[in-house]
């Protein structure tokens, strides 16, 4: 049986922490890439392709989850500032593969570290039962969201996201 009052408390609780959540992370997220000249789904890109270089234009379209037209617009803009460069694929010339351009990986790298230092803060500020139950917790938020989106959108199964693969 469901408790309504259970969901009525974690509702308010999630709409307690959210905007708070939210309100930090859009912070740090304008401070690391102040300078930068670059927006916040594109350095999402370089960070993709950071950690798995040589995607397809579909493969880095699901991984930060845009429309292959959207991802087309968006490696353009990066193409033109020397941050990406695309390349036919070897096998099957109708792929398109992505990979980071030098600069693309030193900004990406910047960043990468950045952002590493941000977490090892929050882990220094955690005990390792709530570091796991942190990781556990933002999988479950995840794959919740990912659910609803299925849902949403009229598929029968989630794409291959963070939290599946």
């Amino acid at each position: 049986m469901v408790d309504f009052k259970q969901i009525e408390n974690f509702t308010t609780a999630i709409q307690t922490i959210f905007p708070k959540l939210m309100y930090y992370l859009n912070n740090e997220e304008a401070r690391e890439l102040t300078g930068l000249e670059i927006t916040p789904r594109q350095i999402n890109a370089l960070l993709v392709l950071f950690m798995k270089e040589n995607l397809t234009m579909g493969e880095l379209g699901q991984e930060i989850y845009l429309a292959e037209s959207a991802v087309t617009r968006l490696v353009s803009r990066l193409v033109n500032l020397n941050l990406v460069r695309r390349k036919g694929d070897e096998k099957d010339r109708r792929v398109v593969r992505v990979s980071l351009t030098t600069y693309g990986r030193q900004l990406a790298s910047l960043v990468f570290d950045r952002r590493t230092l941000r977490f090892n803060n929050l882990a220094d500020r955690l005990d390792a039962e709530e570091r796991q139950m942190l990781i556990q917790s933002l999988q479950s938020v995840l794959r919740g969201f990912e659910e609803l989106e299925v849902r949403r959108s009229g598929l029968t199964e989630p794409s291959d996201s963070p939290s599946n693969g």
